[in-house]
């Protein structure tokens, strides 16, 4: 296999505000922060209440940098408020509700009006646009629809980009690859690992991921390295591109990545206002460039506005290259209650894919397993990796070694690595579980 071969599309009609100065947007973002921060005051009850109780009052709020005095919006506040006290305007003007699954607590629920589902499209078509998808193409949506944001959120953007939407939604993976063999889709929307799920079900069924009709993929979701860009392009000859977004901001869309330069998703600071925060003293606002925790603050949403909430998503802020006004993210290192602390050391998995693709025995299909052994203190990491088919059983035992030590150099952190056998760890059908926490309860 050889690097992808596809060249990036160059008709792109760009909107307006994403060819303005960095100036004009601060300017904009200004007065679209100050009118969001008053509407949130005077239509949330939540809102007025932690303002009130933080002492700031929405005309406290004269530049960009005075964000920082207000207080934080955090899942546990959207769950408090559970179902509808987070919206700003009458039932009657919600056009539809999206809620998380729920499955780490109370759900979720945001709600859209008419105006925001047409921002948010415009935003996920515009971000598809980034990322090489044109009008005209045939778009293969393998989101999960319903009540998360992703699949309809992704439907609605390639559609008012004028493509012709494919909506397969998640899962049933023999199916998806029969639709991608007979109607010849241009691009394909997923998380990276089930478009890797994808991949590995066709070179199962003898058919070459690579000889598709897919020239770009558009992926979210979950955090994923360049080495997993690495491997899909390779794999399946097309260009990988990250879009992000999550539900409590908007869903898919707050940000999306360039083809021509892969290199970070823009965020479109049009419609929203970026922070990073120490995750650890999150009243230390930090600047472009450092690590923490990414905020996030509404400038246009009427449903549902948002005044600084914690994405508990791990980055850092960057110029813009493709869209030059609009700051990019780094790649997301992981999400801080997503991180392991083993023996004192900070883990994420994503930096375990980081190094386990390096290694090319070991293929991108991991498990973290945690236990504490009965009548010891200390907890044990155990990696679960697939071999490559190409590898026999003792070949793995040197890349196992290789793992483990560099996991060791690079993590900090002492491990066991059990190199198991191709298709035996659970597969993606959508977001994939990567940490199994066993350790005793209580």
């Amino acid at each position: 296999m050889t690097q992808s071969t596809v060249a990036a599309p160059s008709d792109a009609v760009l909107d307006r505000e994403e060819t303005i100065s960095r100036d004009e947007l601060e300017a904009l973002q200004l007065s679209r922060l100050q009118h969001t921060v008053a509407y949130a005051y005077d239509r949330v009850p939540l809102y007025k209440r932690k303002f009130d109780e933080a002492g700031v009052h929405p005309t406290d709020l004269r530049e960009l940098s005075d964000l920082g005095k207000f207080p934080f919006t955090t899942k546990e506040d959207l769950r408090l408020e559970y179902p509808f006290g987070m919206f700003a305007v009458p039932q009657s003007e919600v056009a539809r509700i999206h809620a998380s699954s729920g499955t780490t607590g109370r759900a979720t629920v945001v709600g859209y009006t008419k105006k925001d589902l047409a921002d948010w499209a415009k935003l996920v078509a515009r971000s598809l646009r980034a990322s090489g998808v044109r009008p005209g193409m045939k778009v293969h949506n393998a989101y999960g629809y319903g009540l998360f944001t992703g699949g309809m959120g992704a439907h609605a953007g390639a559609e008012a980009l004028g493509c012709t939407v494919i909506p397969i939604s998640g899962g049933q993976t023999e199916r998806q690859i029969t639709l991608i063999q007979d109607f010849q889709p241009d691009a394909i929307l997923a998380t990276p690992t089930y478009l890797l799920t994808i991949a590995d079900a066709m070179m199962k069924q003898g058919i070459d991921p690579a000889s598709t009709s897919l020239k770009y993929a558009v992926l979210g979701a979950e955090p994923w390295t360049e080495e997993m860009r690495h491997e899909l392009e390779v794999t399946m000859n097309l260009k990988a591109c990250d879009i992000y977004g999550l539900s409590e901001v908007m869903g898919p869309g707050v940000a999306g990545e360039a083809v021509e330069t892969q290199d970070g998703s823009h965020i479109w600071e049009d419609h929203f206002r970026p922070e990073i925060i120490d995750a650890f003293d999150p009243t230390k606002v930090l600047g472009d460039g450092e690590p923490g925790e990414l905020v996030f603050t509404s400038l246009t949403k009427e449903a549902l506005p948002i005044i600084r909430y914690r994405t508990k998503d791990l980055t850092r802020l960057l110029p813009g290259t493709a869209r030059p006004a609009h700051r990019r993210m780094g790649r997301i290192t992981g999400r801080s209650d997503d991180m392991i602390i083993l023996r004192g050391v900070n883990l994420f998995p994503s930096q375990i894919e980081e190094i386990a693709l390096r290694i090319p025995e070991l293929s991108p299909h991991f498990q973290l397993e945690l236990t504490r052994p009965e009548g010891q203190r200390m907890d044990q990491l155990t990696v679960k990796i697939e071999r490559r088919e190409s590898v026999t059983v003792e070949g793995t035992t040197a890349a196992a070694r290789t793992l483990q030590q560099q996991i060791k150099i690079h993590v900090g952190s002492s491990c066991t690595v059990d190199v198991v056998e191709p298709g035996s760890l659970e597969r993606s059908n959508g977001k994939l579980r990567r940490i199994y926490d066993l350790r005793p309860k209580g």
